[in-house]
């Protein structure tokens, strides 16, 4: 009888062309889980539900293909789950990975903490794995591959480390808001609220930037921004991953971007409400307001986008 391992690759073979059927078998994950566990799902089952919609999980056979790179990091994903499910009922095998390991141990025994720390390895793991196909995203892309990543590792410190994530603002807000049991973690996670809901993205990054939304520049740009060497630190040792330090470049995301473009990130750092919250809680603005105009200057060299 094959492992859990071995099962978990073929049951997620059989949705791999199928977006629609990816997404059930996501919230059938939840729908499945005995007690408490199935109150879980709010944020992820969002986010999937966007990617369904900008059509990132269109197979390449598709009249519109979707992206190789989305793809690949939401198959880790319901991987590791659905691994970890046939283990708690009884399969053969051990966990074929860390983040493995994580999402049985929430199974065993469900608990905020312990399910951000499995779908955090699981989706830092797909990074890591996949840069490659990253890279060969567009610039516009690529730029909310980062801002998923550190909006989702804030969302845990958010709950696990609320002075870290939001320093005199903790008490008030913290795992209160971050809770995934509890639909207010869609606030943090769901980019339908922040970009374009298109793949591929028809605006230029810094169009893009600039049409965010200003609650969602505000989190971005005021309170996670000023925290983000600290905070990919935390996360590296929560998930016992080091690698994920390696991608910051002097505080600044740096997933499959090079260090030339860096200070397109600064876009989006105007206006001085953004300071004032920075010192409101506790920080400063990380990045220089002005740092970017060597990059206006020439952002037409790859099209902008």
């Amino acid at each position: 009888m094959a492992d859990a391992a071995s099962r978990a690759e073929q049951r997620v073979a059989l949705v791999r062309d199928r977006p629609e059927e990816r997404y059930a078998l996501a919230r059938e994950f939840y729908r499945l889980a005995a007690g408490p566990a199935h109150r879980y799902g709010h944020a992820e089952l969002s986010f999937t539900r966007w990617s369904l919609g900008r059509g990132v999980l269109a197979p390449e056979s598709s009249d519109r293909p979707g992206s190789a790179w989305w793809r690949a990091v939401n198959e880790r994903l319901l991987r590791d789950k659905t691994e970890a499910r046939l283990l708690c009922d009884g399969a053969a095998g051990t966990a074929s990975a860390r983040s493995v390991e994580y999402w049985v141990d929430f199974l065993r025994g469900p608990a905020p903490d312990r399910w951000y720390r499995a779908h955090n390895a699981s989706i830092v793991a797909g990074y890591l794995r996949y840069e490659a196909l990253a890279a060969a995203e567009q610039q516009v892309e690529r730029f909310m591959m980062n801002v998923a990543l550190l909006r989702v590792l804030f969302t845990h410190a958010m709950l696990a480390r609320p002075r870290l994530a939001l320093g005199r603002f903790a008490a008030a807000l913290g795992p209160r808001l971050a809770d995934p049991r509890h639909r207010t973690v869609q606030m943090f996670l769901d980019l339908g609220r922040s970009f374009p809901a298109e793949y591929p993205v028809p605006l230029p990054v810094a169009e893009t930037i600039l049409d965010e939304h200003p609650l969602a520049r505000m989190l971005d740009y005021g309170v996670i921004a000023p925290r983000l060497p600290a905070l990919y630190a935390y996360s590296a040792a929560s998930l016992e991953e080091p690698r994920l330090t390696t991608l910051l470049d002097a505080g600044v995301p740096a997933y499959a971007w090079p260090h030339e473009d860096r200070t397109i990130w600064y876009l989006g750092n105007t206006g001085p409400h953004l300071g004032a919250i920075a010192r409101a809680s506790g920080v400063r603005l990380l990045w220089g307001r002005n740092s970017s105009r060597g990059w206006n200057s020439r952002r037409g060299r790859d099209g902008g986008g």
